[in-house]
């Protein structure tokens, strides 16, 4: 189960890595090198519940192996994407079916992690098991670096011998199967799947379309409406895709809501620390790769801490002290942006990541224990569906103010120096479509180093925004969150306790 999921982590940090590169090569779009990211993402979060009733109804063993196929043959047709008109949504196209093929294997895979341990395990097991898959994203922007270097193609087909083994190594093993049919709520998937992707489509092409367009108002209130249609059809389904009255119990909302916040800015981080390495402090995709690689060193760390911590008092002091670590290592971290110097920033950004690392498995494993009275397969859909959506969110929104501040920050900055606002629109132009701005002569230095001050304090606006998110996560931490271990809780008859592994 390591090896099928780690694939899918790494895939998320590789991609990253290799952006710049695609983007250039392809010429891509601002919003649709976007799009190769959140795409995925999207398709995520939006089958992620449908995955996990899959897999309990057709049997864990059997869905595990069909997602990690189908992630498989699309990472093989994303590597071959042909170049033209037809590149953008050929690789787009495949990175959604990559999503689909990872939304069946995690949630199957992780049950099965799950039901081997009896609850007061979990908390350690799944830290070993975030841990390693952790350990293993570290590697995607090392692996993705390098191998962008000889062809970002590679970054893809490094998913396949990975994919093999994962399959080689669950015959060996032969874990359960155990299938326990029951309808499939299609009806649910078609609302929570049109609704998250008209949301989020309308908060990333904001940028392309403006704040006030109708089609950007229009996209996220339908969005919404859709998502709250979906809310209100599964209360009365007699087979929900969801349950949502799980949301009743106050510690697995508290728990989720920590994850939707988290995820808005941990999955997005990658995408944008890895374009400011190679944008603004003008980095090889290799050294980008190091560059993220100082986060991970305190995610690791920090991950089996809080496992632990939660195992022996429940989960919320390690998501409080994660929330207030991490939210002063981005701030550190995004002081030091401008100043386009890695040795200043390596401190914090370690600060950052084990902050992180403090809040992910905690909260998401002890939202998993307080569930009651429904199988892990369907539990684990969806927290993993907000998670993924908070992911989708974070990068549409972000990338959006991305996107519109670095046109006024080029505009300001190459305006400093001289050239007319038509002139600073057309070399930002030039640049959201990956090719070098036009130009030369003695000036050309001093604009290139204009541009890479405008990245900078374009990524420092985002960066200060996530940590603001982080703020806001430690005020819901420390109201909501409540103290003590499930079986404590659950002792108090305030929460079903959810039956242990046999």
């Amino acid at each position: 189960m390591v090896f099928a999921v780690g694939m899918t982590f790494i895939d998320m940090t590789i991609v990253s890595i290799a952006i710049p590169e695609i983007q250039k090569d392809l010429g891509l779009s601002e919003t649709g090198v976007q799009w190769i990211v959140n795409g995925y993402l999207l398709a995520l979060s939006a089958t992620f519940a449908l995955g996990g009733r899959i897999g309990d109804t057709l049997g864990k063993r059997r869905v595990v192996t069909l997602g990690v196929i189908i992630f498989a043959v699309a990472s093989a047709l994303c590597g071959a994407t042909p170049s033209g008109s037809l590149a953008e949504p050929w690789i787009i196209t495949f990175r959604v079916i990559q999503g689909i093929g990872a939304a069946l294997m995690i949630p199957a895979a992780l049950a099965l992690v799950i039901s081997a341990y009896p609850i007061e395990k979990r908390g350690q097991a799944l830290g070993i098991f975030f841990g390693i898959t952790g350990a293993l994203t570290s590697v995607g922007p090392i692996a993705g670096g390098y191998l962008t270097q000889v062809d970002w193609r590679a970054i893809f087909w490094i998913n396949i011998p990975i994919a093999v083994i994962a399959l080689i190594l669950i015959m060996i093993s032969k874990p359960d199967d155990e299938r326990t049919p029951s309808p499939i709520d299609y009806r649910g998937a078609v609302l929570i799947t049109a609704g998250m992707a008209l949301s989020v489509l309308g908060l990333q092409q904001a940028s392309q379309w403006g704040w006030g367009s109708p089609k950007t108002i229009g996209s996220i209130i339908i969005g919404t409406l859709l998502i709250i249609a979906f809310a209100r059809h599964e209360l009365s389904a007699s087979d929900p895709l969801i349950r949502v009255r799980i949301f009743s119990n106050k510690a697995f909302a508290a728990d989720n809501a920590v994850l939707f916040l988290l995820m808005i800015v941990f999955i997005p981080l990658f995408f944008f620390a890895s374009t400011y390495a190679q944008l603004a402090l003008g980095q090889s995709s290799s050294d980008a790769g190091l560059y993220l690689l100082y986060f991970f060193i305190g995610f690791a760390v920090a991950t089996q801490i809080g496992g632990r911590i939660l195992d022996k008092v429940g989960p919320r002091p390690a998501i409080v002290a994660g929330g207030l670590i991490g939210a002063i290592g981005f701030y550190l971290w995004a002081s030091e942006l401008t100043d386009l110097s890695v040795n200043a920033q390596i401190p914090y950004i370690i600060l950052a990541g084990f902050g992180v690392g403090l809040i992910l498995s905690p909260a998401n494993t002890d939202a998993i224990n307080r569930a009651p009275a429904s199988t892990y397969g369907e539990v684990t859909g969806i927290t993993q569906t907000v998670r993924n959506y908070g992911s989708s969110v974070g990068l549409a929104i972000l990338g959006t103010i991305l996107i519109t501040q670095n046109r006024l920050n080029i505009e300001e900055n190459l305006g400093k120096l001289g050239l007319p606002k038509a002139q600073a629109d057309q070399i930002a132009s030039q640049l959201s479509s990956g090719a070098p701005p036009s130009g030369g002569g003695a000036q050309a230095a001093e604009i290139f180093k204009g541009i890479q001050t405008s990245y900078a304090q374009s990524t420092q606006t985002v960066f200060y925004i996530m940590t603001g998110v982080l703020v806001v996560l430690f005020i819901v931490a420390l109201i909501f969150v409540p103290a003590g271990k499930v079986e404590e809780v659950a002792a108090e008859g305030t929460y079903d306790a959810p039956a242990s592994a046999s």
